[in-house]
């Protein structure tokens, strides 16, 4: 047995894909014998607060299904200025930093990545003091920062983020990605580093449903952010007499998606708000496909939703292009396009809404049996054992 810390800055019940991706990675060390303990902040993502039963703690222990979960404090913010989101990351990293320099830690220990100044704040210190390291990279950062417009290319800012991530990468003993991309990244930086694929696949396999709708129904859920460009999907969209667009979310896009809705008079766009996980589950059992889009390609993101919407037999209609493409259109999972290309979003719209139900029944039950054959996450935990990559 080893004694595995884990440095993250989401965990449940946070929501997400860096939650739901640590947390299984926790329980999986810890189901095949590990000790595995976990710190990270008091729990507020994405509400941009700290949840009810953990306002007012500087920190909270806990221990949850064997693994202990040590909660410190965080300003939390889901402001988009950037200034007020790097100090509440900042915020995190200065308790993290006296913890890590004081607490009794074990000899490995892996750190999640993004945020950049999390990740480089923790191997600083382990490396100090001379621990085992296994960065697990979930997203680019600061190449996906310039991808999305965040962050100028080649400003002061991208210059100190680049040496932070340098750093990061050739400090980690062994580095863990969700994408073959990112694998690439980190080699082309730190050529001769070990390197393993850990993809975010789900926990469950449910294809659970409810009564059929005359109409074929299409559904996005998740943050309704710049990244994601639902907003400029809408307004993009071609009505079809027998298609409803369903959005479940919140985000920065939320009023101009409700005011393109009662401006525009699109009767085939509907609008639910934030609901609750176990809701919007039951919610989504009679719904058709899942639409995962991205605004711009981001290399190295292979967004969760693909393996998570796949696992419940709903087909992938997926506008991000990159290894998040190549994974739907190698697999048949679904309908591939470029992002923002929306001549070919509404071409295949055309198709969807020409197929009969029973064609489109028959496809969601391919995609699940092949969700269950190609996403056996523990499967993957196994493979990861055997590479020695803990």
């Amino acid at each position: 047995m080893k004694e595995i810390l884990i440095v993250s800055n989401y965990y449940p019940p946070e929501r997400g894909a860096a939650a739901n991706r640590i947390g299984r990675l926790a329980a999986g060390l810890a189901a095949r014998g590990h000790k595995v303990s976990v710190v990270c902040p008091l729990p507020n993502y994405p509400e941009g607060r700290v949840f009810e039963g953990f306002r007012g703690k500087f920190s909270a222990l806990e221990v949850i299904d064997g693994i202990h979960v040590r909660r410190l404090w965080i300003y939390p913010s889901k402001s988009a200025n950037p200034v007020v989101r790097i100090f509440s990351i900042a915020s995190f990293a200065l308790c993290l930093k006296f913890y890590l320099l004081f607490a009794r830690l074990p000899k490995t220990v892996i750190v999640q990545s993004p945020p950049l100044l999390l990740s480089f704040l923790s191997v600083a210190v382990l490396r100090l003091k001379r621990r085992k390291i296994i960065l697990n990279i979930s997203d680019l950062w600061p190449l996906a920062a310039i991808e999305l417009g965040a962050l100028r290319e080649n400003s002061f800012g991208h210059r100190i983020a680049l040496r932070l991530e340098r750093f990061i990468y050739q400090s980690a003993d062994t580095v863990i990605g969700q994408s073959r991309e990112i694998l690439q990244h980190v080699r082309e930086i730190s050529p001769g580093k070990a390197v393993h694929l850990y993809r975010n696949f789900p926990a469950k396999f449910i294809m659970e449903r409810g009564e059929p709708s005359p109409k074929i129904r299409i559904f996005y859920a998740g943050l309704l952010g710049i990244a994601q460009g639902v907003l400029e999907a809408c307004e993009h969209l071609s009505p079809k007499s027998n298609v409803e667009f369903h959005i479940f979310g919140d985000g920065a896009e939320k009023e101009g998606i409700l005011k393109f809705i009662s401006t525009s008079g699109a009767s085939h766009i509907f609008y639910h708000g934030m609901v609750p996980q176990k809701e919007l589950a039951a919610r989504i059992r009679s719904f058709d496909i899942a639409f995962v889009p991205l605004r711009t390609r981001i290399y190295g993101s292979v967004p969760s939703k693909i393996f998570e919407y796949a696992a419940q037999g709903f087909p992938i209609l997926y506008f991000g292009g990159g290894e998040g493409g190549e994974i739907v259109r190698e697999l048949d999972l679904g309908w591939v396009g470029e992002p923002a290309d929306y001549k070919s979003l509404n071409q295949m719209l055309e198709e969807i809404a020409k197929m009969p139900r029973e064609t489109l029944e028959q496809k969601k039950l391919k995609v699940f049996e092949t969700a269950q054959r190609e996403f056996d996450i523990e499967a993957q935990l196994d493979q990861l054992m055997a590479e020695a990559a803990f």
